[in-house]
């Protein structure tokens, strides 16, 4: 059997909101910063990301995230590039719904990126932890803004960081148990739990490195904003990020 592009892991109700999303695994990506690793799309499964993106109907699969274009955020993923490829691959048809027996093999000794595009919150815990459980993937990272969602699942956080746009976020985060991944302003100070996303300070690819893999990593991450549209970040969070905070 041809190796799919990619597979199809979830298709059903976002944990935020009750919508359609589905949940996509690509196995090659070009991205500079993480490196070859598999890549997960979570989409809107009846809108195509720009639409929803434009109508806040992403809330679906970003949820509380401020850095949403809807709300005039900062988040660097250019909805019309990746998310728009997968989304119109996936109204092609051109993934196959996941079957362990078939396409386990293609994860074996991979890593996984959990949400390339989209909160892994979104997405029922029972996906991701079968897929890491029950496949012979070499590490995971991931990331999650909804940790004060109402309906926040916390088992997330055995596989994400906590995302954090302030120190005091950052500390409230830890204190319910979370490892954090802070954006900072360049000129803000990092607190002494943290230390400089490697990508950042070694020029390491996140295959290589596998910090941000939620409560198994031993530090918590700070990394400066960056992106086209760090400066709605600064606008945002610059004064919060100055702010002195005590553990």
């Amino acid at each position: 059997m041809k190796k799919p592009l990619g597979v199809i892991l979830y298709d059903g109700s976002s944990v935020l909101d009750g919508e359609p999303i589905t949940v996509i695994a690509t196995f090659n990506s070009k991205n500079v910063k993480t490196g070859n690793m598999i890549q997960t799309w979570i989409l809107k499964s009846d809108l195509a990301p720009m639409d929803a993106s434009k109508t806040g109907a992403d809330y679906s699969i970003c949820g509380a995230c401020p850095h949403r274009h809807y709300l005039n955020g900062s988040c660097y993923v250019d909805q019309s590039r990746a998310p728009t490829m997968v989304y119109k691959a996936y109204k092609n048809n051109s993934y196959p719904t996941y079957d362990a027996s078939l396409h386990a093999k293609y994860f074996k000794n991979r890593k996984l990126r959990l949400g390339a595009y989209g909160d892994p919150a979104a997405v029922p815990f029972t996906v991701w932890d079968d897929l890491i459980s029950n496949t012979e993937l070499d590490g995971h990272t991931g990331y999650t803004h909804q940790i004060r969602h109402t309906k926040f699942d916390i088992r997330i956080l055995r596989y994400c960081m906590a995302s954090a746009d302030t120190p005091k976020q950052a500390l409230a985060h830890q204190n319910l148990g979370a490892r954090t991944f802070r954006v900072k302003t360049v000129n803000a100070p990092m607190l002494p739990n943290e230390i400089e996303c490697l990508s950042d300070s070694k020029n390491l690819e996140c295959l290589d490195c596998l910090l941000c893999s939620g409560n198994k990593a031993p530090k918590n991450i700070v990394i400066n904003v960056h992106g086209s549209k760090a400066s709605r970040y600064t606008q945002k969070f610059s004064k919060a990020n100055l702010i002195a905070v005590s553990n």
